[in-house]
């Protein structure tokens, strides 16, 4: 007699051994028609494993059933899809070879060697081919080779690539292949018992990768698709990709005039006016946070002696993505974070229990040599700053610490229109310094501070950094998609091995404990993040300009310079419109730019001291006169619209 424990904690019994596909049937019809696979855990395993459907249960053990809704089932769904793009692409270009074929975020791809590069007409044909072998609901069959007799099996068929995966495999593993009609494939499994269960996916692009991701080895061809549970998932994920394309900063920074990157400094930013004053709103903003919040401005130095980089420990942990110069025969790095300059500061004069906690804030400027196949736009960069923080303060002091900054970085998200906020406590890792007493005592403050802010959040058991555990905040868009951003750092280490120290109450020196912490993080990358969020439209507080006053004829072009200096005397940023083209012309342009305010002035409005107000979304507003406008405009900006 088996017994089977399913998740619920319900048990069944059998008389003999049962597939996992059977367990399913036995459980209900429903559940059987929705399996993909399973996953199983003996008594004597530490973990459960992901089997087939077909796998049988031979003693007791604890089974799961996956479907698609499941996280690890859709992973199957997409891993069995990268197959069937392969069978696809063999039935279609018998000559092209395969090599691998992963799952990745939200979807999967695999490489080929073929002759000539894949058309979009190609991509087509194969989507259309994957359907049709889809529909003929073939059994997908796994069966085990010894390694040599599947090296010759693969070579024998013209895979040479297929070959060389093998035999690179240690001798005596497990060889195992999976079959679904004419093709036949090297894979550890598991996959969904029928290509019948592949019914929701889409090509979506060809791309270059080289053999074994190293570029002296051939290049081959990557194709990338995706898979889904349904037909709404699969809609939802492309309408997320149109939203992502229409909202791509890089896109609409060189349709607005913000920013561009060019080739003789890659990977660094040039601030067109508009995109500096644009970041000029957030930097400012968050220079009323510090002040606000007890901190105090501090400004290091961009270069620093490698000997503080090798005291720190960053030496050998960063060096490769560090900047380096020499002057007099001493060798210099171009600093890749704040940490150390701030605790330089620190220590410069006796500090006493009575000034902590201490409270240091930076925007500074950072350099890391990032790899040229990483950039991205200007959320990916080599020169970035930082809206970079550190609290000096006591062990007793880390839970009020913690707990404050979570409530300011919530209020400080919110303004800039972000509500949904995700929240991770990353725990001790194996390798790792100080005493578990102050571990206990440090992972303790961040949960409770969390706790205490009414943060629900998950735990990253041993993700923590070798110094201290760590909370991360990450923010979603308005389409979906997540963004870390803010994180703060529990720290016994820096100050020990650069001597920081204060006078405790008792007369003693003590080491502070140092808490790392942003907010926006990169100030580049969240002015990327903020575009995408608003499509560019961005609220009017941040608007690089937030009103267009535009002439109909040239009779209103003195009122029109009129109305424009009164508007920059009441600090908004104006543009000021008075070309000869049509005022249809002339308004549409400035909505293209998403100006949250266009004013008109005609003779009525010059006559009567008045504009006529449009605001963004072609919303007519009628006509006010100008201090009503910007009465209107300050109200605006004091709530944040």
């Amino acid at each position: 007699m088996i017994q089977i424990t399913l998740p619920d904690g319900s048990q069944r019994s059998f008389d003999a051994p049962v597939t996992v596909g059977q367990i399913a049937a036995a459980i209900g019809p429903g559940l059987a028609k929705a399996a993909v696979a399973g996953k199983v855990q003996y008594s004597d395993e530490a973990a459960p494993r992901a089997v087939d459907l077909s796998y049988p249960v031979q003693r007791d053990a604890r089974v799961w059933i996956l479907t698609p809704k499941d996280p690890e089932g859709l992973e199957i769904i997409r891993h069995s899809t990268a197959h069937l793009l392969a069978w696809a692409v063999k039935e279609l270009y018998p000559d092209a070879q395969v090599t691998i074929g992963p799952v990745v975020d939200d979807g999967f791809y695999y490489d080929f060697a073929y002759k000539r590069p894949f058309t979009p007409e190609d991509l087509a044909a194969i989507e259309a081919k994957m359907t049709e072998l889809a529909a003929r609901d073939e059994p997908v069959v796994r069966r085990v080779l010894p390694r040599d007799e599947a090296v010759a099996y693969f070579k024998n068929l013209g895979e040479h690539y297929k070959a060389e995966i093998i035999a690179s495999i240690p001798e005596g593993e497990t060889i195992s292949l999976y079959r679904e009609g004419g093709f036949e494939d090297l894979c550890r499994g598991p996959h969904v018992p029928s290509t019948g269960k592949l019914k929701h996916f889409k090509l979506m692009k060809v791309a270059g990768a080289y053999w074994r991701g190293d570029h002296r080895n051939e290049q081959l061809q990557r194709i990338y698709g995706t898979a889904w549970a349904s037909k709404e998932e699969l809609q939802a994920y492309l309408h997320r990709l149109q939203e992502a394309e229409r909202r791509d900063h890089r896109k609409l920074g060189k349709e607005l005039d913000l920013f561009h990157i060019d080739d003789h400094a890659p990977g660094l930013v040039f601030w067109h006016p508009k995109g500096w004053a644009l970041w000029q709103q957030v930097e400012q903003y968050m220079r009323q946070v510090y002040r606000d919040n007890g901190y105090l401005e501090v400004k290091g130095p961009q270069i620093l002696d490698k000997a503080l980089w090798e005291k720190t420990g960053h030496w050998d942990k960063y060096r490769d993505n560090m900047f380096i110069t020499e002057s007099e025969k001493r060798d210099y790095a171009i600093k890749p974070m704040n940490c150390p300059g701030h605790i330089l500061i620190f220590k410069q004069g006796i500090k006493s229990y009575r000034d902590l906690p201490l409270r240091y804030g930076e925007f500074g400027q950072c350099h890391r040599n990032e790899p040229s196949g990483g950039l991205h736009g200007i959320m990916r960069v080599r020169g970035f700053t930082q809206d970079d923080g550190h609290i000096f303060c006591t062990e007793d002091q880390i839970l009020a610490e913690c707990d404050a900054f979570t409530r300011l970085l919530k209020k400080v998200y919110a303004d800039f229109g972000f509500t949904e906020i995700l929240y991770k406590v990353s725990t001790r890792p194996a390798a790792r310094i100080g005493s578990d007493e102050l571990w206990d005592k440090a992972e303790a403050a961040l949960m409770q501070s969390l706790q205490q802010s009414g943060c629900a959040f998950t735990i990253s058991p041993g993700e923590g950094a070798f110094y201290g555990p760590k909370i991360e905040y990450t923010l979603k868009d308005a389409i979906g998609r997540e963004w870390q951003c803010g994180t703060i750092q529990v720290d016994f280490n820096l100050a020990e091995r650069l001597d920081a120290e204060y006078v405790a109450e008792d007369g003693s020196r003590k080491r502070p404990v140092i808490l790392h912490r942003a907010i926006v993080g990169s100030l580049e990358r969240f002015i990327g993040i903020l575009i995408e969020q608003h499509a560019g439209a961005l609220p009017v507080w941040l608007a690089p300009v937030q009103a267009a006053v535009l002439n109909i004829t040239d009779a209103q072009a003195d009122t029109c310079g009129e109305i424009a200096n009164t508007l920059r005397q009441h600090g908004v940023r104006v543009a000021l419109d008075l070309g000869n083209e049509k005022i249809t012309y002339k308004i549409r342009q400035q909505a293209l730019q998403k100006v949250p305010y266009i004013l008109v002035v005609g003779d009525k409005e010059r006559a009567n001291g008045t504009v006529s107000v449009r605001a963004r979304g072609n919303q007519d507003l009628g006509v006010m006169p100008v201090h009503d406008f910007i009465q209107r405009l300050r109200d605006d900006i004091a709530a944040k619209r």
